[in-house]
């Protein structure tokens, strides 16, 4: 009897070592793994890495790429697209202006009565509009005539309070955000639809005179006198609130960049110097790439993966379109190599896009104890249910390198704006204001973003120069500001000027 109690006692014991022995094994492995975890995330945020010594070489950068791309067409990865607005708002403006703004699957009409100096924006009324699915594909004229018609019924609705001079004609400023060959202050040929559009009529024709046609068929009295994208709207509608802005930024979904050139210092520009002196360049900054910017493994990928491999460098590493899914594929490649989420990666988490940049700011700002709004995000998004807090802390972390590296390089873009217009130095006894106006969800919702962009200005520029330098929110810079630059480039202002 003693000799099966002691031999079960001695297979109990073996039992309980091999056990302990199972749990020690997968403490390891575990550890093991979330080691593995971490060293992925420190490697990539090495990769990240934009110290101040690398943000100087990346403004720099861009500095030489305007100087280039000023210089002749295709010098430059940079466009630097000459807008022909070389008279921005000044606040004098008056009278009653129409705006339209297209650039995506809605459009919307505005009109602002101005009053100068004195009275400004006296009133501003607008409509939104959305588009037809058929008539983005359908033909140049379906597409313009029903564009024309919403803005007849617009017109319609102007009320007596409006000071419309009865012998004068409505004149419209157009921002059309679609890449296009702008041939004067008020022409350029479309070069190609994006956005979902696809109408091959319209392609190399003068937008403007699509419009033009169309409103003349419905007999609607109305002259195109500006067409513009949405970056020059900002500029035109910063200016009009601080004269002292000479340059706009956007950052949302894409992102870009506008500034006022002096006419002399452009190249490749070969007509009759503008009476002011200036000349709005429109950068194409999305386009931006230099050796020195800092590129990861994934960054490579989500470019290698995209609709248009090679191009938009800048724009996918530091816009709200690839923000969130930057964060994911890190996600991804930690749930793959390191089991980060356990031994089967989330099938949700294979899915492209899936992580917006929204969702990545919500979990980014998160301050409860217990990371409550990255747990929720998690499991509402991606289908992940059980996280430990210290998984949340690593996403976390994920999401402040994804996003702190894209403030800090939007940063060094500006300061390259600020060195080609010479404005990034104090003259002696000068205390010269410069303003950029910025507009975007991405610098207007994504807190941390904007406040680590803002800091970094002044890391780069230093205390006393950035005391000259004010970054203002330009809000709804493609609306108003077209209906703004339609005002300065008036054909009557031009007449009354003569």
């Amino acid at each position: 009897m003693g000799k099966v109690a002691v031999g079960a006692a001695v297979v109990c014991a073996a039992a309980v070592c091999a056990a302990a022995a199972l749990v020690v094994r997968h403490r390891m492995k575990s550890s093991g793994k979330w080691a593995q975890a971490i060293s992925i995330l420190k490697e990539f945020e090495e990769k990240c890495g934009t110290n101040i010594s690398k943000l100087k070489q990346v403004a720099d950068a861009m500095t030489v790429e305007m100087h280039a791309g000023l210089a002749s067409e295709g010098g430059s990865k940079l466009k630097m697209i000459i807008s022909y607005v070389d008279n921005l708002p000044t606040g004098d403006e008056k009278g009653l202006f129409y705006a339209l703004d297209l650039g995506g699957t809605n459009f919307r009409v505005l009109r602002v009565q101005l009053g100068g100096k004195e009275h400004r924006v006296v009133k501003q009324e607008f409509e939104e509009v959305s588009i037809p699915s058929h008539l983005m594909t359908g033909s140049s004229d379906a597409l313009f005539d029903y564009i024309a018609s919403a803005l007849a019924k617009f017109v319609a609705t102007e009320s007596e309070g409006l000071h419309f001079s009865p012998d004068r004609q409505r004149e419209l400023g157009f921002t059309f955000s679609f890449p296009v060959r702008q041939t004067s202050i008020s022409s350029g040929t479309l070069i190609k639809w994006t956005k979902g559009f696809s109408i091959d009529d319209t392609v190399g024709q003068d937008v403007v005179g699509e419009l033009t046609k169309a409103m003349e068929r419905i007999g609607l009295d109305m002259r195109v006198t500006a067409l513009v994208n949405d970056t020059i709207g900002t500029l035109a509608g910063g200016r009009y609130n601080n004269p002292d802005v000479v340059a706009a930024v956007i950052l949302g979904t894409g992102t870009n960049a506008a500034y006022v050139e002096r006419a002399h210092a452009i190249p490749k520009w070969h007509g009759l110097l503008p009476k002011s002196g200036d000349m709005v360049i429109n950068m194409e900054w999305g386009n931006f790439r230099s050796s020195h910017l800092p590129i990861t493994e994934y960054d490579q990928a989500l470019d290698a993966e995209s609709l248009n491999p090679g191009e938009q460098i800048f724009e996918k590493i530091i816009s709200g379109m690839y923000l969130g899914e930057i964060v994911r594929r890190v996600l991804c490649k930690m749930a793959e190599e390191a089991a980060f989420f356990g031994d089967t990666v989330p099938a949700k988490l294979k899915i492209p896009f899936i992580l917006r940049t929204p969702h990545m700011s919500a979990m980014h700002h998160d301050t409860s104890p217990d990371l409550k709004i990255v747990a929720a995000k998690l499991k509402d998004i991606l289908e992940i249910p059980n996280t430990s807090l210290k998984m949340r802390k690593v996403i976390v972390e994920l999401c402040d390198i994804v996003s702190s590296r894209g403030a800090r390089l939007s940063a060094a873009g500006i300061v390259g704006i600020l060195k080609k217009i010479g404005r990034d130095t104090v003259k002696d006894g000068e205390k010269q204001k410069s303003v950029v106006s910025l507009d975007g969800g991405l610098y207007e919702h994504y807190t941390k973003f904007r406040t680590c962009m803002e800091d970094t200005l002044v890391e780069l520029l230093g205390e006393e120069v950035s005391n000259n330098i004010v970054i203002e929110h330009s809000n709804d810079g493609s609306g108003i500001g077209a209906a703004l630059l339609a005002a300065s480039h008036s054909q009557y202002t031009e007449a009354e000027e003569s």
